[in-house]
């Protein structure tokens, strides 16, 4: 093998991108933690089916791309129209979080991320929420990043420490949160509870949105309160993980007073 070649297997194993038919197959095998694997879209070869079959019934998530995205993915270029990502730690159930707190005998504080789909703000809030002693933290299984080596690196060990759960569907799960007592508080530029006026001191839910749109529908309608952080700039929105820093801090500080 070339060195150039061999820099490029390093890289994407350090990345935890693993390519390849035999590749993906021997890791499903072995059970090791997968967060998501692409399949090359239109494609009905028989191999490329039993690989998602297998993942299914692993209860991994299978998303179709269309070539141009596999090869833009690819480092070794030779993905063979699948490629998995490696997940760095097991998800945990949203119970498990849940129980955690209560053991702790502390009213629960999650994080909940509305299809997040860029790594480095996953990432950045996994830091945050665990800096401010979150209980966890919940992502949607599709259309959002998942725990891979780009997000664990982002979020500076963090993500170690702090349990995440992975749900089918946002919305049910804030509507089942809400019937176990736990407030859920969505940010919104036009939301009528003012940041400093937001009670976080009970069990409290804190819903990020996505970079660009912000909360989906669905989930905004499944809020208790929507949060208008304060802006004294020009510009009107604050970075999802920035967002998330300025409610999980002060709810911080109003638990501690």
């Amino acid at each position: 093998m070339r060195e150039e070649e061999m820099k490029k297997e390093l890289s994407a194993e350090s990345d935890g991108i693993i390519e390849g038919r035999n590749a993906v197959i021997e890791a499903l095998r072995a059970g090791t933690a997968i967060d998501k694997i692409y399949l090359a879209k239109g494609e009905t070869d028989k191999t490329l089916g039993h690989i998602a079959s297998k993942a299914r019934t692993a209860g991994v998530v299978v998303v179709e791309a269309d070539r141009r995205k596999l090869d833009n993915m690819s480092r070794t270029h030779a993905h063979q129209g699948v490629i998995a990502l490696a997940a760095v730690r097991e998800y945990v159930t949203v119970q498990s979080i849940l129980d955690a707190a209560a053991a702790k005998g502390e009213n629960p504080l999650l994080g909940v991320c509305d299809e997040i789909s860029d790594p480095h703000n996953l990432g950045a809030i996994l830091r945050t929420a665990e800096c401010a002693g979150a209980h966890g933290l919940i992502i949607p299984k599709r259309r959002s990043a998942g725990l891979t080596a780009v997000v664990a690196k982002t979020s500076a060990g963090a993500v170690s420490y702090l349990p995440v759960a992975r749900v089918p569907n946002i919305p049910a799960l804030l509507k089942d949160l809400k019937q176990q007592g736990v407030w859920v508080f969505g940010t919104a530029a036009d939301g009528t509870t003012p940041l400093y006026g937001a009670d976080f001191k009970g069990p409290a839910a804190i819903v990020i949105g996505s970079e660009g749109d912000g909360m989906t529908r669905l989930a905004r309608e499944n809020c208790d309160f929507l949060v208008s952080i304060p802006m004294k700039g020009r510009i009107s929105s604050l970075n999802a993980s920035a967002a998330a820093a300025v409610l999980l801090y002060e709810a911080v500080r109003q638990r501690g007073e």
